[in-house]
């Protein structure tokens, strides 16, 4: 919206104005207000040419580079926005100096604005909040460079989305908008706000009303707000979808381009369309007075400019609903705030006859919502583009505004004015204080104290009465002797004379230095420079006048720092008196941005009022977090991550906070209660859906447990198995729990008790449990500290190795060995019951305190998923030694996601990742090899077999070869699939073959527009510990035995 047409609507100048040229401001880096104003003026309102104006005055216009897509530093995460510039037939080169192309440029700018206006109704402003929401809807079908593949993208377990006792509900990112779940967290935890949007009720004469474009767009999107409200109150799901409130905002604009979305300005439009909303509805239900819109009374504020133009004064109030801060040049808010307060030359608003100009502002109303919009980015004029800034940026929980109030006016500026006074002064001292830290006049300096410090040593030291070098030449060797009139680096350079220096004559030949050894210091000669001659009088007075002036220099250096400290202590308290803190509001939420200027990934901290402590709103992540977490992540200055957006809300309206309560009953109203009747029904109706899912969940789970059964009794042939097993091929089961493993320690535990029996005859029970746990725990240590052949994996034998491998905390083994001395498997004998019996009642001994059982748990999960990889990895492998690459491709796939889950916490928690990723790869090349001969073969039967292995294995796959771009060899190896197919385009074919290639080229060459999730992974067979370790050994040593192709 420009300002011009912004003027046709009553109070829209006043509301916008300072808004406008703040964004001026921003984009262009100017910061003089009469150069913006009249760049405004010159363009007519238009943001667009005001912007162009000024850059082509100010700035050499920067070459234009190709299309390039600007990503964060972590391009894999799909969170993170990334937005792209796309050649557009009428593109203008701005790169030479011709000044037409400048002004057709701007006239093409203007004509298209205009246009869309004029078609449309749709304001530039409005286009452009379009354009990031047709890029979040499309996300999935963006480039696999900016996305990041997962193999699970959504879990298919129910129960994995379910919503935990009553932890706030999550919103899913949708495509591009984290920024969108950021704002809406935050308005929708202020209550006051929530109960406005779940309360609104559509004007009942909504459809007699002229359709225009603002009804269209804002009464459907509150609609949907309210469900999305309400399903974030009561909804049974642990995230909520909000694709349909964004889709209304995707339809209320149309747009082709795309554009990375600004949080500030996305929450302006959106208190702007909320606040037309809500004027429908009060002027329906005014009754002759003037209609309040709450939106307007919940967020906008009024602050008073007062100020000298040109020598007139002048005096005006202006609406504000978020206030711009620059942060550039500043350490903290106050400094902002008070930076935003003032502008121009003040002493000239308190002289009658000045020429100069300036203004101050005075807030005269604040909103109870007070938001600070955080200008973190700016127009670098060089590179032509905008930076963004990283600077550090504190804020504090609690800011009192009283300094900044109207009726605190001729306090503040007394207060102004001493403060200035110290900050002068403090300047003065610490410029004294510079100049004793950093004492000399050449490049390098030093502190005074230490110069004086250097010179009294230097002084102190042993005089001596020659020369260094006279030292040196006189004890160095005989036969190396130099002629002393030649300096040394002479000889280097000339080199010697074969006339003068024979090369048989071994005494005259020339130096050859060797450092450390030939060129010795002598003895005599000291370790620092010191004085030739000096006598004892001139040493004392020079002692004594040093260590003086040391002394007055310290005294000095000290009575300065104390004098800085004070005076900032005196300005840190100047506001602090009673009468100036009056006016306390809170932190109600910080939007954080990570990235840079054109891309990055948007989280909100709320803070819970109730529970008084602080949450993080990641989109469908929502965990507790600290203050120390924030400071690290908002206040900037140590990574790409700083705060965009403050929400401070006044502290002594504890209506914006607080629950509601049953009029009737004084019952505090939760979850479900608080909604009207409508979407109470309505998120019955999405949480009965989901109860379905879940028991469509239990119910598919139980009919597969059942058909498995009913195979497991049919007498059949055994399937083709990788190798042979004694006992024939075992059931597809759940994996063994920890105490089913344990039955496979018992000969291990039987050992250990028997040895300690030899050992301790005569001992009771608990001794001879304590010896057998010792010999048990000596016997697994030497196997963890042992480096066996590839084909042994001690870890497989026993979970103690691999937590001793692990480092694992000493608690943690302390149980699991008392846990197999205490299993039940030991009840056989007698002699094994009674030191059962004791393990067990040392286990119930164990207090809660002394071992953290989720951490235990924890340390066990680890172990069965490390156990489940190895499965996932022998039976791939297995299957790929048959050439089954099929059934082989699924387990190795899950055996390298898991193994790298494992080794992302610790180098000995999974397996070789090098020898995963050679036959995962191996595997889609045999694939694709079989799947093209299968195409070549030209029957129709073999060609579809031959597409449906590419699409249905191969193309899924590619994603997570081509996540990782460190790993070469798998690009390669996706370039050479390609490759192959591509190959195809130059041949020629029937019709129809051709048609099946051109449908199917464009999924492999873009992976991203077909991403499969690999929902449930292979069954694995239940194998005892000696079953598991005998099969991986000898897959281990076939492999041994097999070439690697190139691994």
């Amino acid at each position: 919206m420009t300002v011009e047409q912004n003027v046709l609507q009553p109070g829209g100048a006043a509301k916008h104005q300072q808004t406008f040229l703040n964004q001026l401001r921003e984009i262009t880096g100017i910061n003089d207000i009469q150069v913006l104003q009249q760049a405004l003026k010159d363009s007519n309102g238009n943001l667009e040419l005001a912007v162009a104006f000024l850059t082509a005055k100010n700035a050499k216009v920067p070459q234009l580079e190709e299309a390039t897509y600007y990503q964060t530093a972590l391009p894999g995460n799909d969170r993170y926005i990334s937005v792209g510039s796309q050649a557009d037939t009428n593109v203008i080169d701005l790169t030479g100096d011709d000044k037409d192309d400048l002004q057709r440029a701007i006239a093409l700018s203007l004509e298209e604005s205009n246009r869309a206006f004029r078609e449309t109704g749709i304001t530039d402003e409005e286009q452009a909040i379009s354009r990031v929401l047709e890029a979040s809807i499309a996300e999935n079908k963006a480039s696999l460079k900016r996305t990041h593949p997962e193999v699970w993208s959504d879990s298919p377990n129910p129960y994995d989305r379910k919503r935990q006792d009553n932890c706030p509900v999550g919103l899913k990112n949708v495509g591009n908008t984290c920024w969108f779940s950021a704002v809406i967290q935050s308005l929708f935890n202020l209550l006051e706000f929530r109960r406005l949007v779940l309360n609104f009720n559509p004007p009942a004469n909504a459809q007699d009303l002229p359709r225009n474009q603002k009804e269209h767009r804002n009464l459907p999107f509150m609609r949907e707000l309210r469900y999305l409200f309400a399903l974030l109150v009561g909804s049974k799901r642990k995230y909520v979808d909000p694709s349909r409130a964004v889709e209304i905002l995707k339809d209320a604009f149309k747009s082709n381009d795309s554009q990375q979305q600004d949080v500030s300005e996305f929450t302006h439009k959106l208190l702007d369309w909320l606040e037309d909303a809500f004027q429908i509805k009060a002027e329906e239900e005014r009754d002759g007075e003037k209609p309040k819109n709450p939106m307007v009374e919940l967020f906008y504020g009024r602050f008073l400019a007062v100020g000298v133009l040109e020598g007139k004064k002048f005096e005006n109030t202006e609406m504000f609903g978020q206030y711009p801060l620059q942060v550039n040049g500043f350490k903290d808010l106050h400094e902002c705030l008070e930076a935003a307060m003032i502008e121009g030359e003040i002493e000239s608003l308190h002289s009658e006859n000045s020429a100069k100009s300036g203004q101050e502002h005075w807030f005269t109303e604040l909103p109870p919502v007070l938001t600070f919009e955080l200008s973190r980015f700016e127009f670098n004029q060089a590179l032509g583009r905008p930076e963004k800034i990283h600077n550090k940026l504190e804020f504090p929980p609690i800011l009192y505004l009283d300094r900044y109030m109207h009726k605190n006016r001729e306090i503040t500026r007394i207060k102004r004015d001493e403060i200035k006074r110290l900050k002068e002064y403090l300047t003065v001292l610490q410029q004294r204080l510079e100049r004793y830290l950093s004492y000399g006049s050449g490049p390098k300096r030093f502190p005074l104290v230490d110069v004086l410090q250097y010179a009294l040593e230097f002084a102190s030291s042993k005089p001596v009465c020659t020369s260094p070098v006279d030292d040196l030449g006189a004890s160095a060797p005989a036969s190396g002797t130099l002629p002393p009139q030649i300096p040394p680096s002479t000889i280097e350079q000339q080199g010697p004379s074969s006339s003068e220096v024979p090369s048989t004559s071994p005494v005259q030949r020339s130096v050859i230095h060797k450092p450390f050894t030939q060129s010795r210091i002598p003895p005599d000669l000291p370790m620092h420079p010191a004085p030739r001659h000096i006598t004892e009088e001139e040493l004392s007075v020079l002692e004594g006048c040093l260590h003086r002036w040391r002394t007055e220099v310290e005294n000095d250096t000290r009575d300065l720092q104390e004098s800085i400290s004070r005076i900032h202590r005196t300005i840190e308290l100047m506001y602090s008196d009673k009468t100036m803190v009056q006016v306390p509001y809170r932190l109600h939420a910080v939007l954080v941005h990570e990235g840079q200027a054109n891309a990055g990934h948007y989280w909100a901290y709320i803070y819970d009022h109730h529970q008084n402590r602080w949450m993080k709103y990641n989109d469908i992540s929502v965990t507790k977090s600290t203050w120390e977490e924030l400071e690290r992540d908002s206040f900037g200055g140590y990574r790409n991550a700083s705060a965009y957006c403050l929400m401070y809300i006044n502290d002594k309206e504890q209506y914006l906070i607080q629950e509601e309560f049953n009029k009737e009953t004084g019952q505090m109203l939760v979850g479900m209660d608080t909604l009207p009747s409508d979407l109470r029904d309505y998120v019955k109706e999405d949480n009965k859906r989901f109860e379905k899912e879940l028991e469509e969940w239990d119910a598919e789970l139980a009919q597969k447990a059942q058909q498995e059964k009913l195979l497991s009794q049919i007498p059949r042939a055994p399937a083709p198995s990788p190798a042979p097993v004694q006992a024939g091929e075992p059931e597809y089961l759940e994996q063994p729990s920890r105490t089913d493993i344990s039955k496979h320690l018992k000969e291990d535990s039987v050992q250990a008790i028997n040895k300690a029996l030899a050992e301790q005859e005569d001992r009771g029970p608990e001794a001879i449990m304590d010896t057998a746990i010792k010999l048990e725990y000596t016997r697994l240590l030497k196997l963890a500290q042992e480096d066996p052949p590839p084909e042994c994996d001690y870890r497989l034998r026993h979970a103690i190795v691999y937590f001793i491998q692990n480092q694992a905390p000493k608690k943690i083994i302390e149980r699991t060995l008392l846990e197999q001395f205490g299993d039940h498997n030991l009840s056989f004998d007698e002699r094994c019951r009674n030191i059962m019996k004791v393990a067990q009642a040392k286990l119930e001994m164990i207090k809660p305190d002394e071992v953290n059982m989720e951490e235990y748990e924890r340390w066990h999960q680890d172990y069965r998923h490390f156990r489940d990889t190895t499965m996932f990895l022998m039976v791939g492998l297995e299957f790929f030694q048959k050439k089954s690459y099929m059934e082989a491709l699924l387990y190795l796939i899950y055996a390298y996601q898991n193994n790298k889950e494992l080794l992302s916490k610790g180098p000995y928690r999974g397996h070789d990742e090098e020898l995963i990723s050679h036959y995962r790869r191996e595997c889609l090349l045999k694939l694709n090899e079989h799947a093209a001969a299968l195409f070549e073969s030209g029957d129709d039967q073999e060609v579809n077999n031959g597409l449906i292995i590419m699409n249905e294995l191969i193309v899924p796959c590619l994603p997570l070869l081509l996540v990782d771009e460190m790993e070469e060899k798998d690009i390669v190896a996706v370039e050479d699939m390609r490759n192959r197919w591509c190959s195809y385009l130059g041949q020629e074919m029937e019709p129809n073959l051709q048609e099946k290639l051109t449908d199917f080229l464009p999924k492999l060459l873009d992976c991203s527009t077909e991403i499969k999730g690999f929902n449930d992974p292979p069954k694995l067979p239940s194998y005892s510990t000696h079953e598991l370790c005998e099969r991986y050994a000898r897959i281990m040593l076939s492999l041994s035995r097999t070439p690697a192709d190139g691994r």
